[in-house]
């Protein structure tokens, strides 16, 4: 079994087949990027998916697909995709391992690039244990 760039929960993959089943026919899933942007410096991207890119990273969870930007694999590594409806907003939320620090209104992040090699000497221990 190959690893997984990026994770979802049950309640990400209803609200993606929720968004894929209300926007027609070509709907196939959607995109997750990384943009420079607001004050903390980086914001995430969702787009809808009508036609995939063979380069993006393709994860898969209850009938819901998800394709990852090729230059959003590095800061997404390890990240488990959320969607959560709160008395006062409703989206979709990211527990990103390499997010280093948030502004106040949770809008934008700061990533680094994962650890590589911690990764694979996590993945490593995990087969052995």
């Amino acid at each position: 079994m190959g690893f997984a760039v990026m994770t979802m929960t049950d309640a990400a993959a209803a609200r993606v087949n929720q968004i894929v089943s209300n926007s027609g026919a070509d709907a196939k899933g959607i995109r997750v990027g990384i943009k420079k942007g607001g004050c903390a410096g980086m914001e995430y991207t969702i787009d809808l998916v009508t036609e995939a890119n063979a380069k993006d990273d393709l994860i898969e969870h209850a009938g819901a697909r998800v394709w990852i930007e090729p230059s959003a694999v590095l800061y997404l590594l390890g990240t488990q995709m959320d969607f959560e409806i709160t008395k006062m907003r409703s989206g979709f939320t990211f527990v990103n391992p390499n997010q280093t620090s948030a502004c106040g209104c949770g809008e934008s992040v700061e990533l680094k690039p994962a650890d590589l090699a911690a990764l694979a000497k996590q993945r490593e221990a995990e087969t052995h244990a």
